[in-house]
């Protein structure tokens, strides 16, 4: 089916270039990724979150899904650095259903449930023919073959090394395991990393034809091979800790892909950003405060700190707080992302404000 979006060879053409420009630092400016939602003729359109189909996720087929979202990306208008972008969201850390986790899902989420009850029972393998794994495969598939050069098909959310293990263990589970049975739960991360490096370059290998760069669920248009890189099970231990059982797999991500970002969720894992700081092909910071803690904008120090170390830093803003961090530390190596909706008269003005800062 053929797609008719506000967005033409002149606009991939800036969106090549400028955001190339930012990831080698030779961009000055801020980008900014803020999208509207018009759609034709005033129709109205729902849009859904995350498996709110009345069928369920294990029933539900390509063409439907495809055809829901296609409405969407027509609807979009793109301002700043945005760009058409679908992302296939089975949700947060998807892989562990990929390796035998049973899924469940609600309207906003998946969890997982794992049939081993030992940690010694839990041996992470490729599975060709598993359910969830040829889905996700085949919707990336059918994405490409249907939007062809016109939309960045992004790899869904593998998850991070230490989430899917918690996921297949059980988090208090895994925190147990740390003490009882840490070179256990070193085999386990290893076999996690090497599976993750395989579904990743099989995604991208069938989304690189397209000829689109490539994207994640967090929207940084790239060049080459980008991935979010996650470990929220971080919050929860020690930097030594994190040293042993999550640095080497970063690292091991890091060497593998062009662009490397970490997704640093939380205060609680502040302590571990020296380290991240000092992965040399860890190309920058995304950071999230966290529920119930203040804006990123109101974290300065700590995004000046990313900033110095050389990394490029992406947050979430309200228009206002995009505009008090260029102000107050410049724009320079940052990407902003307003994940709100926001009237387009709103918008509009805040592209005014931010077109006379950069």
């Amino acid at each position: 089916m053929a797609i008719n979006l506000r967005f033409d060879e002149h606009d991939w053409e800036r969106i090549r270039r400028d955001w190339t420009a930012w990831w080698n630092h030779d961009n000055d400016r801020p980008m900014v990724v803020v999208n509207a939602l018009e759609f034709h003729g005033g129709d109205k359109f729902c849009v859904q979150g995350f498996g709110d189909w009345d069928v369920g996720l294990e029933k539900f087929t390509n063409e439907p899904v495809l055809d829901y979202h296609q409405k969407i990306l027509e609807a979009e208008v793109f301002y700043g650095d945005s760009w058409p972008r679908w992302w296939p969201n089975f949700g947060p850390g998807i892989m562990a259903g990929f390796t035998g986790a049973q899924v469940h899902n609600d309207a906003n989420t998946v969890w997982f449930e794992s049939p081993a009850a030992r940690l010694d029972e839990i041996h992470l393998r490729y599975d060709l023919n598993n359910f969830w794994w040829r889905w996700v495969r085949e919707i990336t598939s059918a994405a490409v073959r249907c939007w062809g050069d016109q939309v960045t098909v992004a790899h869904t959310d593998l998850g991070g090394n230490m989430d899917i293990v918690a996921s297949m263990r059980g988090t208090q589970n895994l925190l147990m395991d740390l003490y009882d049975a840490p070179q256990e739960v070193d085999r386990l991360v290893s076999e996690t990393t090497r599976l993750w490096l395989q579904y990743y370059d099989e995604l991208y290998n069938v989304i690189r034809p397209a000829g689109n760069g490539t994207a994640s669920w967090a929207p940084l248009w790239c060049p080459e091979r980008y991935y979010m890189l996650q470990s929220d099970f971080a919050y929860m231990i020690s930097p030594t800790m994190f040293e042993r059982f999550v640095r080497p797999d970063l690292e091991a991500c890091c060497n593998n892909l062009e662009y490397g970002f970490y997704h640093l969720d939380g205060k609680g894992q502040i302590p571990h950003l020296d380290m991240l700081l000092g992965l040399k092909n860890l190309r920058g910071i995304q950071w999230i405060p966290g529920d119930g803690q203040p804006p990123a904008s109101e974290w300065l120090p700590l995004l000046k700190k990313i900033r110095d170390a050389g990394k490029l830093c992406q947050i979430y803003s309200s228009p206002k707080e995009t505009l008090d961090v260029i102000r107050a530390l410049g724009g320079k190596g940052f990407a902003f992302w307003i994940t709100e909706v926001y009237p387009k008269e709103e918008i509009e003005s805040f592209m005014s404000a931010f077109e006379a800062l950069r």
